[in-house]
């Protein structure tokens, strides 16, 4: 006969069931889980950078390349045509001012001062023989102007006389009208050498003023090949830098030629270059940041060159501080100008996953997972950028380059 199972028989079996479904569940919540991790990509926290939406002040700016270059730089140039004689400084040196640089040659220009010396004498005496001349001529025609004078008296006593005989019959008519012609005579030569006294003076005059002003004329030359050869002495205009020079012994120079450049060393300004694309954003005045090595100076867009290279444009900005100790000649800097800004905003830190302005997806971290959602980014430069809309102060935003998962609504971000 069969036996009826004993109660205990019948918990034990139940235990066993309980622990075999337990043991189940576990299985397939391990199996889950072990899924979950395979089919379910995921990066750790370290490997992506993240930041924090935050309220702050946010620049719209353009990214220039720029080098410090300096406030005061002058070009020396060849006087005339030459060649270098002798080249006593090297360039890299600093200089002090006055101090010789090279020597250029002379001797054309030592040439044209003793001709133009002749010629200055050459004048001189012209204008000596001019003078001697004008008042010998002067001092004849005067003495000719007495003696007519003279005559004139003679003949007009005659003619005095010869009147008054002549109503009494003791003088003929011939006679008084000899005495009259006479006069005239006279009198018309006078006045004509006295027309030629004042046309003497005045064109012996003129000649002398024509022989001085010839004189001034080679002697402003001589003043400006005096110069052209204090110019063969080439000195450093002020105290600085040699940056360039010409330094073959010998080598022949056109007239303007370059054959050396000073740079000032205490007072630098930026020249920066940015693509033409931005062009119509730029203007006189603009703030800019410099930026090298963690520094950070203040400037100001002082010049827009109206010529467009290559694709760039160039701008001088002018800086807060000239002299700052970090500025070096030829130093390659980050040029930002600011074209817009705000005090206070949204912002949150720049980076690859940030692709300009506009609305775009991003990542924002919730609950250990990395969610897509879609915002829109506004002002921004190289370090910040403002988040008009899709987020809240203290989200935190995915900003390192996650390309990988764009595919993903979301990923797993683990500690």
């Amino acid at each position: 006969m069969d036996q009826a199972i004993s109660q205990g028989t019948l918990q034990q079996r139940r235990r066993k069931t309980i622990l075999l479904i337990l043991a189940c569940l576990i299985v397939v919540m391990l199996a889950a889980w072990v899924l979950n991790r395979v089919v379910s990509p995921g990066v750790s926290l370290g490997e992506i950078r993240v930041a924090q939406v935050r309220v702050g002040a946010v620049d719209n700016t353009i990214n220039a390349s720029g080098i410090v270059i300096p406030v005061h730089e002058e070009q020396l140039s060849s006087p005339n045509q030459s060649r270098i004689s002798k080249v006593i400084a090297k360039a890299g040196q600093q200089v002090h001012a006055g101090e010789l640089l090279m020597v250029l040659d002379d001797h054309t220009i030592r040439l044209a001062i003793d001709n133009l010396r002749e010629q200055i004498s050459q004048q001189q005496i012209r204008e000596q023989v001019l003078a001697m001349e004008m008042d010998a001529g002067l001092k004849k025609i005067a003495s000719e102007i007495e003696l007519m004078e003279l005559d004139l008296q003679s003949n007009q006593v005659k003619l005095a006389r010869y009147q008054k005989l002549g109503p009494v019959g003791i003088t003929s008519a011939v006679d008084l009208q000899a005495a009259e012609l006479a006069v005239k005579r006279n009198e018309v030569q006078l006045r004509q050498h006295k027309e030629t006294l004042t046309d003497t003076r005045r064109t012996t005059s003129s000649n002398i003023e024509a022989a001085r002003l010839q004189k001034s004329i080679f002697q402003k030359q001589m003043e400006l090949q005096q110069r052209l050869l204090e110019q063969t002495q080439v000195k450093a205009p002020f105290d600085g830098l040699l940056t360039w020079m010409l330094a073959e012994e010998g080598a022949s120079l056109n007239t303007g030629q370059l054959i050396a450049k000073v740079s000032e060393l205490s007072n630098f300004k930026v020249e920066a270059t940015v693509s033409d694309f931005y062009a119509r954003y730029l203007n006189a005045g603009q703030k800019v940041r410099i930026e090298y090595s963690g520094q950070i100076l203040l400037g100001e867009v002082q010049t827009i060159l109206p010529e467009i290279q290559n694709g760039t444009v160039k701008l001088i900005v002018t800086l807060a501080q000239p002299n700052h100790p970090v500025l070096r000649h030829r130093l390659r800097v980050e040029a930002n100008i600011i074209t817009e800004q705000k005090a206070r905003s949204l912002i949150v830190d720049s980076g690859p996953a940030i692709n300009g302005k506009g609305r775009q997806d991003v990542y924002i971290l919730e609950a250990g997972r990395a969610v897509r959602k879609s915002v829109e980014i506004g002002l921004g430069d190289s370090k910040v950028v403002e988040v008009v809309q899709g987020a809240r102060a203290g989200d935190q935003l995915v900003i390192s380059d996650v390309s990988q998962f764009r595919h993903l609504e979301s990923f797993r971000v683990t500690q």
